[in-house]
């Protein structure tokens, strides 16, 4: 817990000097909204996910149960394929997010934000944490991962959601290099954008890969033409403590079409004509 606050604060004060997207809004207001919406995350997630984790470790280990349990496997192997097994289900937990409609009422309170940064990594709606707890339950027991390999993957888990969220700058090379292996800014930035087709990729947490097995990987837009946000919460009273807060409890709206009617789509198409090539 305190590395991440560390690696947290660090990824905020270097964003600041080295900036891959323009704010919107202001930054001290969009840090109270998330701030507070983030306190009720930490809330759920101590109260909730983790006892859950916790119950789902013991039992899975006691019968002993879960994928990695099939067969006897040297400790570098079970360590590699439950660390793998883990990423993979939360690539779906993640996709289930966007494409159930009910999971999505709370999983859009984390996309209405209205500029990207390390803040927008701790803005989840405690009922979508809440939800995650029973998915927890599943994801650890069918994969009976352990103890260790679990704390080891929530290590890199936290550490590559707080990475991928911040508006930091990378020389564009090395974060192609990088890409092709982890979840970059750039990468999930696409994903953050106001376009539904791209609002619809790039759904990995931690490795790439598996946006490029199902096909879901798009990283040819520039971050300069992404428009981060919602189209259709995008009015300044949708970014307020209570509204983000009750937003999944309340008649939702036309997700894609802006308050006055629009539908936001590119203009014209990518000058990166290779979905797969990261553009600057």
């Amino acid at each position: 817990m305190i590395a991440v606050g560390i690696l947290a604060l660090l990824l905020f004060l270097v964003q600041r000097f080295f900036t891959l997207r323009k704010s919107t809004r202001a930054l001290i207001a969009r840090l109270v909204v998330n701030v507070a919406i983030s306190m009720l995350t930490f809330v759920a997630a101590v109260a909730l996910v983790q006892p859950a984790a916790h119950w789902a470790l013991r039992w899975s280990a006691e019968k002993p149960f879960g994928l990695v349990h099939v067969a006897a496997l040297p400790v570098w192997a079970d360590f590699t394929l439950s660390f793998l097994l883990m990423d993979l289900a939360f690539y779906y937990w993640h996709l289930a997010n966007h494409r159930v409609p009910f999971l999505w009422r709370f999983h859009n309170v984390h996309h209405i934000d209205p500029d990207l940064d390390v803040s927008t990594a701790f803005r989840f709606h405690f009922g979508e944490i809440t939800l995650s707890s029973f998915f927890t339950v599943v994801q650890v027991s069918l994969i009976g991962i352990s103890p260790w390999t679990f704390a080891i993957y929530q290590l890199a888990f936290q550490a590559e959601v707080l990475f991928h969220h911040s508006n930091l700058r990378l020389p564009i090379g090395f974060e192609r290099l990088l890409s092709k292996i982890i979840v970059t800014p750039r990468m999930h930035g696409i994903h953050h954008s106001q376009v539904r087709r791209e609002n619809n990729s790039n759904f990995g947490t931690v490795f790439t890969w598996w946006d490029r097995l199902h096909r879901t990987l798009g990283l040819n837009i520039p971050q300069d033409e992404v428009i981060v946000g919602i189209p259709a919460y995008t009015l300044r009273q949708d970014n307020r403590v209570p509204s983000a807060l009750l937003m999944p409890f309340r008649k939702q709206r036309d997700y894609w079409r802006t308050p006055d009617g629009a539908v936001v789509e590119r203009a014209k198409a990518p000058a990166e004509s290779n979905a797969v090539r990261l553009a600057e």
